[in-house]
């Protein structure tokens, strides 16, 4: 009971003094509309298109969003001493960086319903799947958020931190399926993307919204899960062998 009193302590403060900020708060909103912008400009499309565009918005912003916010705080903490408190406390390595995480996690989730929801506005969302909607909205946070742990943990500075989320988020930007599908990739790049969590949470999301999706939905949660355990895996390995050892 003491353990989730903590993690509770943890991610109330962590919410209060990073996610509750109106910069953030602010870019939480207008980061979806950059991003929508971006893909109007590139493709040509009107309002009328918005279904086939959504996913991405949404993927992206959950992506930027998590990592970027993450990536830096956990990495400020650490090198202002703050974070190392945590470390001597009685509570489980686990634990705290789960409480650690919780904050961007729901930072992310809200990102992604931003453009969801500002585009029922302009056209009909019924046929989108909920059920698969909020689950992949809800993995793809998790998967990004603890992709922005394992940088964190990696790094030692706060802008090495920031290039090294982006040698992770620009290629899946292009291999993901976002702008085009893998089968037009060359051959010698399939394999990037298949490695990469957001492949499977993009063709998660265009099944649900547009209907038409690659791989079974069971097989794309199931990758969606598998990398989230991997990262945080890793994530734990790296705390304890830089940060505790």
């Amino acid at each position: 009971m003491k353990d989730w009193i903590a993690f509770f302590a943890i991610f109330l403060k962590d919410i209060k003094t990073y996610y509750l900020k109106p910069p953030n708060i602010s870019w939480g909103i207008i980061f979806p509309f950059a991003w929508a912008g971006m893909f109007f400009i590139r493709t040509g499309t009107n309002v009328t298109d918005l279904l086939s565009i959504l996913p991405g918005v949404m993927s992206l912003s959950i992506l930027f969003g998590t990592t970027s916010m993450l990536s830096v705080t956990i990495t400020f903490e650490k090198k202002s001493k703050t974070f190392d408190r945590l470390l001597l406390s009685p509570i489980p390595l686990g634990l705290i960086m789960f409480a650690k995480t919780s904050g961007a996690i729901l930072f992310g989730i809200a990102n992604a319903f931003v453009p969801f929801l500002v585009a029922g506005f302009f056209i009909n969302l019924s046929q989108a799947h909920l059920s698969i909607v909020i689950p992949t909205i809800i993995l793809i946070s998790i998967a990004s958020t603890f992709m922005g742990l394992f940088i964190a943990t990696s790094v030692s500075e706060v802008f090495e931190a920031q290039t090294f989320s982006n040698f992770f988020r620009f290629p899946m930007i292009f291999l993901c399926g976002l702008f085009f599908p893998i089968s037009k990739l060359p051959l010698f790049l399939r394999p990037l993307s298949y490695i990469m969590p957001l492949t499977y949470g993009v063709d998660l999301l265009h099944g649900a919204i547009n209907g038409f999706h690659v791989w079974p939905y069971s097989f794309d949660f199931l990758m969606l899960l598998l990398f989230c355990t991997l990262l945080f895996l890793l994530s734990l390995y790296n705390v304890k062998k830089r940060w505790v050892l």
